[in-house]
Parts: C-alpha cells; sequence; structure tokens
C-alpha cells in the first residue's frame, strides 16, 4: 500500500494560512479587566436583592 505523506499537511497548511491572515477587529480588553468587572457585577446584582427585595 503506498502512504500519502503530503496529504495531511496540504490540509493543514491551508488553516494555518487562513489563522494567520486574520486580524483582531474589536476592543482589546485585559482579561484581569473582564474578571473584576464579572465580579462587580455579581456583587451589584447580590446587593440590589438585598437592598430591594421582591
Amino acid at each position: 500500500m503506498a502512504e500519502k505523506k503530503g496529504e495531511g499537511f496540504q490540509s493543514g497548511a491551508g488553516l494555518i494560512r487562513y489563522f494567520e491572515e486574520e486580524e483582531i477587529k474589536g476592543p482589546a480588553l485585559d482579561p484581569k479587566l473582564v474578571v473584576y468587572i464579572a465580579i462587580s457585577l455579581a456583587i451589584a446584582v447580590e446587593l440590589i436583592k438585598v437592598f430591594f427585595p421582591l
């Protein structure tokens, strides 16, 4: 049986080329900032539940 050695590399090369050309569009946020915002929102929701019970 003959093996096709080049087939896997060609299919992978197209994906690599695609991801190298992709540009990041949008704001770049620091991951720590995202965590701080999530924690702040969680605290705000809990405080709202305490001070404005329904």
